[in-house]
C-alpha cells in the first residue's frame, strides 16, 4: 500500500472529489490530493463543524484518477444562473426594497445608504479597498459585491450573518457602517407618506423592521447576473473564444475549481486563505479582521478562514481579497495560484484564466424579477 494521507474531510466532500477528479489527463496524483486539500479544508460546512477524518492513500488517489479515463467536457463543477418571472407583488416588493436601498435616511446621519457600498453600476461594490460608511469612518474590510448574494450559503466575510435578512443589521448598527437603529429607521420611513401607502399595500401590519428587511432582501435577490459563461454551460460552445476556453480548462486542471463552483462559482463554503504559503506572515501587520470565521466561533481551527467569494463580477469589483490589498485581477489569481495551491503561473496562464474570469461578467436583467429564480445546488 502507498503512503497514507490524512485530510479533513466531510462525507459530501467525497462526493465533490469524486466529481472533481474527471479533470484534465494531465492532472497528476499529487494535484488531486492538493484538490482534495483546498476543497476540504474547511469546505461543505453548512454552519461551523461537521467534519470526519478520512485517510486517502496514494493507491486510492490512482483509483480515482483512473476515472478521468472518461472525463467529458460537462463542467459538472458549475451550474446554469437562470433568472425567471415572478409574480406582480414581488415586483412591487422588489420595487419598495430597491428604494430603501438607496435611502440615506436608513443611516444615523442621513448621509450614506446600503447603496453607498455597494453600487450597482460597479459591479456592486465601492471599488475601495476598504469601505468608507458615515461621517467618513474607514470600515474593516473590503465590501463583498451584493450581485448574486442570495445565492451565497452565509453573509460576510467571516460568515457572522446566515441570511441576507441578518445580514442587514450588521451595517445598520455597526458605527463605521451606518450607524443606525431600527426605532430610528422606522420613525423616518414612517413619516414618508408615500412609504406608508406602498408598505400597507404589501403588509397587513404596515412598516415595520422586518417588513423593511423583507423588501430590502427581495431586491438584493433579484441582483442576479447571468453570464456568457451560463449561455455556454448551456450548450452554446461558441460564446467562449480560444483564450477563454484556455483559462477556463487552466481554471479546472490547476484546482481553481476545488473552491469556486456551484452556481456563484463561490460563496457556498469556508476556506483557509494561505493553504500552500503564508499568505498574513508575506503581508504583515496582522488585524482582528484577518482572522475571519474565529471572529465568529472562537475555534483555532477557523483562524483564517473565509467564505469563498463568488467569482461572478469579480472582472467589475477590483481590489481585491477581504483586506482589499490586491488591485488588479492579473495579480489576485497569480496570488490566489500561488497562496492556494502552490504554483507559480507564468503571465500568459494568469492571462488567459483572466479572459476567462470575464466570461462571468452579467448585469441583472430588466425588470431585476429574479427572486427564486436559481435551480440546482448553490
Amino acid at each position: 500500500m502507498g503512503m497514507v494521507v490524512y485530510i479533513e474531510m466531510s462525507v459530501c466532500g467525497l462526493s465533490r472529489l469524486l466529481r472533481l477528479v474527471s479533470l484534465k489527463r494531465s492532472l497528476n496524483t499529487l494535484r488531486l490530493i492538493l484538490l482534495a486539500l483546498s476543497m476540504q479544508l474547511g469546505a461543505c460546512s453548512d454552519a461551523h463543524d461537521g467534519q470526519v477524518s478520512h485517510a486517502l492513500s496514494t493507491d486510492s488517489v490512482k483509483l480515482l484518477a483512473q476515472h478521468e479515463s472518461a472525463a467529458t467536457e460537462d463542467y459538472a463543477e458549475f451550474r446554469i444562473l437562470t433568472p425567471s418571472s415572478s409574480v406582480q407583488k414581488s415586483a412591487e416588493l422588489i420595487s419598495l426594497g430597491e428604494r430603501l436601498f438607496h435611502d440615506a435616511r436608513l443611516s444615523g446621519s442621513m448621509d450614506v445608504s446600503c447603496a453607498s457600498c455597494h453600487q450597482l453600476t460597479t459591479g456592486g461594490d465601492d471599488q475601495l479597498a476598504i469601505s468608507i460608511g458615515t461621517q467618513g469612518r474607514l470600515g474593516t474590510v473590503n465590501a463583498p459585491t451584493v450581485m448574486n448574494a442570495g445565492l451565497n450559503f452565509v453573509q460576510f466575510w467571516d460568515g457572522r450573518a446566515a441570511s441576507l435578512a441578518d445580514q442587514i443589521d450588521g451595517p445598520i448598527h455597526d458605527t463605521n457602517e451606518m450607524d443606525s437603529s431600527w426605532p430610528q429607521i422606522v420613525e423616518r420611513v414612517k413619516a414618508d407618506k408615500h412609504y406608508q401607502e406602498r408598505f400597507l399595500s404589501l403588509f397587513e401590519e404596515g412598516i415595520s423592521p422586518s417588513n423593511i428587511k423583507a423588501a430590502i432582501v427581495a431586491f438584493e435577490n433579484s441582483l442576479l447576473t447571468p453570464s456568457r459563461f451560463d449561455a455556454f454551460l448551456a450548450g452554446d460552445v461558441s460564446l467562449l473564444n480560444e483564450q477563454e476556453r484556455k483559462g477556463l480548462n487552466l481554471f479546472l486542471s490547476l484546482g481553481c475549481a476545488g473552491c469556486h463552483q456551484g452556481v456563484n462559482l463561490g460563496g457556498n463554503m469556508y476556506q483557509y486563505l494561505g493553504l500552500m504559503g503564508n499568505y498574513f506572515a508575506d503581508r504583515g501587520d496582522v488585524k482582528e479582521s484577518d482572522l475571519g470565521l474565529f471572529n465568529v466561533t472562537k475555534r483555532d481551527q477557523d483562524r483564517y478562514k473565509f467564505r469563498v467569494p463568488s467569482l461572478r463580477n469579480v472582472a467589475q469589483t477590483a481590489p481585491y481579497f477581504h483586506d482589499g490589498s490586491v488591485d488588479t485581477l492579473e495579480d489576485a489569481v497569480i496570488k490566489m495560484a500561488y497562496y492556494q495551491l502552490g504554483f507559480s503561473l507564468e503571465e500568459e496562464q494568469a492571462l488567459d484564466i483572466v479572459a476567462f474570469l470575464k466570461t462571468l461578467d452579467g448585469s441583472p436583467v430588466p425588470n431585476r424579477l429574479n427572486a427564486a429564480a436559481i435551480s440546482g445546488v448553490k
